[in-house]
């Protein structure tokens, strides 16, 4: 495994980090890949309507709508190898839950890399206090996420078959959860 280092995403990164983003989306629904992401082939990038919204939300303080907190792996020469990154629930009364959203550069994939980034995630979480579970949701065709998150202790609790119709394929939903480990 190539050698990285996990650090918050800052406003002064945030475009890098989006270059990273929008190459890694357009992998969805690729061949090699598969679809990780309910987009389309021909809109697999990041949407410019929330690209502010995640900006804004890496400043609003944890428990509060609309908050975020992202990082990024970065490898010896400064390159974006993988983010993670947590966000609240749009639900009320839901404040002690969030949702995790990840992925991998495709040249560090299956080296341990996104354990690495949920175990950074999760520490992170039980360290707020108020943050009790972390949830997830996956396209169900998506059996390399869903194994690595398994192994990271997420539990399988629910599935929503044929939610997304992408480019003429059906895709089931699963949701996953996790405690956090200061429950």
């Amino acid at each position: 495994m190539q050698t990285y280092s996990i650090e918050s995403i800052s406003p002064s990164g945030f475009n890098a980090f989006i270059t990273y983003l929008n190459d890694h989306l357009g992998e969805n629904g690729t061949p090699e890949v598969g679809y990780f992401q309910p987009l389309s082939r021909g809109t697999s990038s990041f949407p410019e309507e929330r690209k502010a919204a995640f900006l804004a939300g890496l400043a609003i303080p944890v428990g509060e709508q609309g908050w975020r907190r992202a990082w990024v792996a970065r490898g010896l020469e400064g390159q974006i190898l993988g983010h993670i990154d947590l966000r609240g629930h749009s639900e009320r009364h839901a404040q002690h839950r969030c949702l995790l959203g990840m992925g991998v550069h495709r040249s560090v994939r299956r080296q341990g890399l996104g354990a690495a980034l949920i175990k950074h995630a999760e520490l992170w979480a039980a360290s707020t206090r108020l943050l009790e579970w972390i949830d997830l949701q996956v396209l169900g065709a998506n059996q390399a996420a869903v194994a690595l998150y398994g192994q990271a202790g997420f539990t399988r609790v629910g599935e929503v078959p044929d939610m997304f119709r992408i480019d003429g394929h059906s895709f089931s939903y699963l949701t996953m959860t996790l405690p956090c480990a200061c429950r």
